[in-house]
């Protein structure tokens, strides 16, 4: 009785399945007015069926075969392994059903994977809608050997979170000093350029090791030719951008100079110029052929370079662009009144070099595509990261203090914001197809906005990984700001008020940066857009111009007590 009543479930099940095949292709064919999303609604009802089953594999018996509860088409037909799972005794299809029936949010059923596959096939066609994951969690996305726990991530991500960290207490230390120089007295926009100078590690850096932890997780660089080719290809692309974002900078920092002081001063124009172009430049390159190595070596040790490579160049990127364009433009101005002509020379050769840079770029099939859309997003964030330049120019005159911790909180934000961007952008990558969303029932729109619960409370491994990236920023910033304190020569205004200030307008920054993170790759990738090219300049330039503002207001807060 028992097993006639199973036979008789199995066929129910089969003829289920067969009415939501049917209805798509018609639906697909015209000759049905039923939305497709009839799929995930008939499967539902399907696993409701099924909920009282302690097994989680259902076999299709020979006895359901024979009743032709399996029919596909008017001839009864079957394929070749269909037929040799027949008569060799084995269930043709199996049905996985999930553990529990919660459903989740911008989803019409619950984030338990179901699978519908045939047995013996090479392909193990998944004939789930997409509807049927959760949007929150891609556990049932990602291969057993990529899913990571909230402690996998935490050991990965620290300890370049901290030699980061200690890499811009480094750079605010540099910044405090070099602001008394005698190039950035007498030529005052250098402070401006500085922090879009210092983003260019978001904008070209950081994005370049989003761009190559993709392609070593999806085996692209497996091969030493296809390692060769991509790496080439993406260091002459950061060459090309370094070049014109540092022209372009220093035309910005002119322009709010000009504003600024209503006066203008040719041979210092073509000193910011050549300055910002050669700093770009050089240290673009090195970090570039740092990145390429961090990411090679990570993936041989078997550590996701998503979770090293931004933090590292995080770590280097800082101290090495403001130590560049300290030395540069102290080196030019000092030959400022003997050799005028060194300046724009720098500048004429950088402008007939960049043609070269494009050209490779641009025969190259993996950089090809990000020469001629990647700028938008590299420009934008320029202008945004000027924007935090003005205002730490005009409150560093009020709180010296301010160039002290303006690159450890702008960092240790862009940080943090590209390692989530980085990983959600791999996972995207690996599972789902351009332009949809996990989570989206077919025929229905996506659903780029997700609530802030979504984001940082759920069980999914984004927001395992949120949570681990936010629990880190107190303690982090504490130590960082603490090293300054210790370390700097000059004031640090470290009382227990303004750490606590400090460290609200740190965690309220990372927080705001996470969140958007998640609408803005959501937006890019149903919009076709990869968000290794475009998510991270927008994220670490919004850090800086956040991050600035915030931390003027803990000065002002902390002045009034």
């Amino acid at each position: 009785m028992a097993t006639q009543d199973r036979v008789q479930t199995n066929v129910k099940l089969m003829r289920l399945i067969l009415f939501v095949f049917s209805e798509s292709e018609r639906y697909e064919a015209g000759e049905s007015s039923k939305p497709e999303w009839v799929k995930a609604a008939v499967l539902h009802e399907m696993l409701l069926e099924i909920q009282d089953f302690t097994s989680k594999e259902i076999d299709v018996s020979h006895q359901a075969l024979e009743e032709g509860a399996l029919s596909r088409d008017p001839n009864n037909s079957y394929t070749e392994k269909q037929a040799l799972a027949m008569a060799n005794g084995r269930p043709v299809f199996t049905i996985t059903p999930p553990i529990n029936h919660s459903f989740t949010e911008g989803s019409a059923v619950s984030p338990g994977e179901v699978v519908v596959g045939m047995h013996g096939s090479d392909s193990a066609p998944n004939l789930q809608p997409n509807g049927m994951r959760s949007r929150d969690s891609r556990e049932s996305l990602i291969p057993e050997e990529h899913k990571e726990t909230w402690l996998t991530i935490l050991a990965q991500v620290c300890i370049p979170f901290i030699i980061a960290g200690l890499g811009m207490v480094g750079a605010g230390l540099i910044l405090d000093q070099v602001k008394a120089w005698k190039v950035f007295k007498e030529v005052p926009e250098f402070i401006v350029l500085v922090t879009p100078l210092l983003g260019l590690k978001g904008n070209l850096e950081m994005t370049l090791a989003s761009r190559l932890s993709t392609h070593a997780n999806l085996g692209h660089m497996d091969s030493p030719q296809n390692q060769w080719h991509i790496c080439a290809g993406n260091l002459s692309l950061t060459q090309v951008q370094a070049i014109v974002v540092g022209f372009l900078a220093s035309v910005v920092a002119i322009i709010m100079g000009l504003i600024k002081e209503e006066k203008f001063v040719l041979q210092n124009a073509f000193l910011l110029c050549a300055s910002s172009m050669l700093t770009a430049a050089i240290a673009s390159c090195a970090l570039g052929i740092l990145m390429v190595a961090v990411i090679v070596l990570s993936k041989k040790l078997n550590i996701n370079p998503d979770n090293v490579a931004t933090p590292i160049a995080a770590s280097l990127g800082d101290v090495t662009t403001l130590g560049l364009l300290a030395w540069l433009a102290s080196i030019l101005y000092e030959e400022l009144d003997a050799k005028p002509w060194l300046s724009p020379s720098i500048i004429g050769a950088y402008i007939l070099v960049t043609p070269l840079w494009i050209w490779i770029s641009h025969k190259n099939e993996y950089t090809k595509q990000v020469l001629i859309t990647g700028w938008p997003p590299v420009l934008t964030a320029m202008l945004i990261s000027s924007g935090g330049g003005l205002i730490l120019d005009l409150a560093s005159a009020k709180f010296e203090p301010m160039a002290l911790y303006q690159p450890v909180i702008n960092g240790v934000g862009g940080n943090l914001v590209s390692v989530q961007a980085s990983r959600i952008s791999t996972a995207l990558h690996r599972n789902c197809q351009m332009g949809e969303l996990p989570g989206k029932l077919p025929g229905a729109p996506n659903r780029v906005w997700v609530s802030p619960w979504t984001v940082f409370c759920r069980s999914g491994v984004d927001s395992t990984a949120a949570r681990v990236l936010l629990g880190i920023v107190i303690p982090g910033h504490f130590i960082f700001a603490t090293v300054t304190h210790f370390v700097s020569s000059s004031e640090s205004n470290y009382t227990v008020v303004f750490l606590g200030f400090y460290l609200l307008a740190a965690l309220t920054q990372v927080a705001f940066l996470l969140y958007i993170a998640q609408l803005l790759i959501n937006w890019l990738w149903t919009r076709k857009l990869d968000p290794d090219t475009s998510t991270i300049p927008y994220l670490t330039a919004l850090g800086d111009l956040i991050g600035t503002g915030l931390l003027y207001l803990a000065f002002e807060i902390q002045s009034v007590f």
